[in-house]
C-alpha cells in the first residue's frame, strides 16, 4: 500500500511540475526575400542555455519587421516593397506548434513600409511607410486580421543631407510605454512625429506639439523606452549618434547627444537599431557601413545618461537585434553576412562573454528579430 501511494505522489509531483513549465520561448526571424529566403522563420530558444532549434517558416514577400500581439496569438509583418505590392500581413500564431498561419493581406497606401507596430489592445497596427513618407493606421478585426487602412498620415519636408533627406522618410513607429502617445521617426526631415492615441477608428491625431526636431542631418531611425519610462533613446542613421531624452506624459526633453558610430571619418555612418537591457543597466546600438558592430553604454539610473563602455565586432551590415527576456543573451542580424550571432552579456559590465557566440547561418538576408512565449 505504502509502494503504491509513493508512486501516485511522485506521479502528482511530475504533473505538478509539468503544469508549471514555463511557456517555449520562440524566435521570429522576418528576411529580405530577393534571394533563397522564403520570408518568416520561426525556432525555439532556450534562453537559459542558448541552444537553438528550427521549428517553422512561412512564406511572406520581404517581411522585413515584424510585431507581435501582447497576447502572443498573433504576429503582423511589412512587406517592404512599392506600388500595390507594399502590404502589411497578419498572422495567427499557434505557441504549441511554434506555426504561423496567413490570416489576411491589406495593402498600406504608402510605399516601402519598413516597421509594424500594435496597440496593446488588439485594436490596430502602425506602420511606418519609408518610400511614401506617410505612416499607415490599420484597424484589426476580432479574429486579428487586418481591416483595410483607415488613415493615411503624409508628411513633407528635407534635411541637409541631399543624397538621403530629399523628402519625408519615415522609419519607425513606437508605443510610448503609457500607451496614450506614439512616436514615428522621419529620417528624411529630422523629426519625430508625436500622435496622441485615441478610442475609435483611425486611434491616431496629430499631437502637440506636432514634432519634435532632432541635430540637423542626424537622420533619426529607431526609438526606443527605459524600462522606467522616463527615458527614451534615439539612433540616428547618418550621424550615427544617440540622442537622450527625458519622457514625461508624452513631453520629449532632449538632454544628451552621444556617438555610437564611432569610426573614424564623416559620413557613411548606418546606425540602425538600439535596445536596453531589461534591467535598465545597459544600452545596445547596431552600428553598419564601416562600423559593423554593437555599440555598448551604461545607463545613469538617475538621469539616464550614457556612457560609452565598449563595442563588439559582428557580421556585415548589423540591423535589427533582440535581448531575451531574461537579459541574459542579445541575438543580432547581420543581413550582408546571411548570419545572426547569439551573444552572451555579463550582466555586471554589459560587455559580451568571449568566446560565448553561437551563430544562425542557414537563413539569407536576416533583418529582423523579435521573441515570444
Amino acid at each position: 500500500m505504502m509502494k503504491n501511494l509513493c508512486v501516485l505522489f511522485l506521479g502528482l509531483f511530475v504533473c505538478v511540475s509539468c503544469s508549471n513549465a514555463p511557456d517555449p520561448l520562440y524566435l521570429l526571424i522576418g528576411t529580405y526575400t530577393s534571394g533563397s529566403s522564403n520570408g518568416i522563420y520561426v525556432y525555439r530558444f532556450d534562453e537559459e542555455t542558448g541552444t537553438i532549434e528550427y521549428v517553422s517558416e512561412t512564406g511572406a514577400v520581404n517581411p522585413s519587421y515584424l510585431a507581435v500581439s501582447t497576447d502572443g496569438r498573433y504576429v503582423y509583418s511589412v512587406g517592404e516593397s512599392s506600388g500595390n505590392s507594399a502590404v502589411a500581413y497578419a498572422f495567427s500564431f499557434d505557441k504549441k506548434d511554434g506555426k504561423l498561419s496567413l490570416l489576411n493581406v491589406q495593402q498600406t497606401n504608402g510605399s516601402a513600409p519598413c516597421y509594424i507596430s500594435v496597440d496593446h489592445t488588439g485594436r490596430f497596427v502602425v506602420t511606418a511607410n519609408y518610400s511614401g513618407g506617410s505612416v499607415s493606421v490599420l484597424p484589426l478585426s476580432a479574429d486579428g486580421s487586418l481591416q483595410s487602412v483607415a488613415k493615411v498620415f503624409e508628411f513633407e519636408g528635407s534635411g541637409p543631407d541631399e543624397s538621403r533627406q530629399t523628402g519625408a522618410h519615415l522609419h519607425s513607429v513606437v508605443f510610448a510605454p503609457d500607451m496614450q502617445y506614439l512616436f514615428a521617426a522621419d529620417l528624411g526631415t529630422d523629426q519625430l512625429h508625436k500622435f496622441r492615441i485615441g478610442d475609435s477608428p483611425p486611434f491616431m491625431t496629430i499631437g502637440a506639439p506636432q514634432a519634435y526636431k532632432v541635430e540637423p542631418g542626424s537622420g533619426p531611425r529607431h526609438l526606443t523606452f527605459h524600462p522606467n519610462g522616463r527615458f527614451a533613446y534615439l539612433i540616428n542613421e547618418l550621424s550615427g549618434k544617440i540622442t537622450v531624452f527625458n519622457y514625461s506624459d508624452g513631453q520629449l526633453e532632449p538632454v544628451q547627444y552621444i556617438a555610437s558610430d564611432r569610426s573614424e571619418g564623416i559620413g557613411n555612418k548606418g546606425s540602425a537599431d538600439i535596445h536596453v537591457s531589461p534591467d535598465g543597466k545597459f544600452l545596445y546600438a547596431s552600428n553598419r557601413a564601416n562600423a559593423n558592430n554593437i555599440a555598448i553604454f551604461s545607463i545613469n539610473a538617475a538621469n539616464g545618461i550614457l556612457t560609452y563602455v565598449d563595442s563588439h565586432p559582428t557580421g556585415r551590415h548589423p540591423r535589427n537585434f533582440v535581448i531575451t527576456p531574461n537579459g541574459k543573451y542579445l541575438l543580432v542580424a547581420s543581413m550582408n553576412s546571411n548570419l545572426i550571432q547569439i551573444f552572451e552579456i555579463d550582466k555586471n559590465t554589459g560587455l559580451f562573454i568571449e568566446g560565448s557566440s553561437k551563430q544562425i547561418t542557414d537563413i539569407d538576408r536576416p533583418v529582423c528579430l523579435k521573441f515570444t512565449r
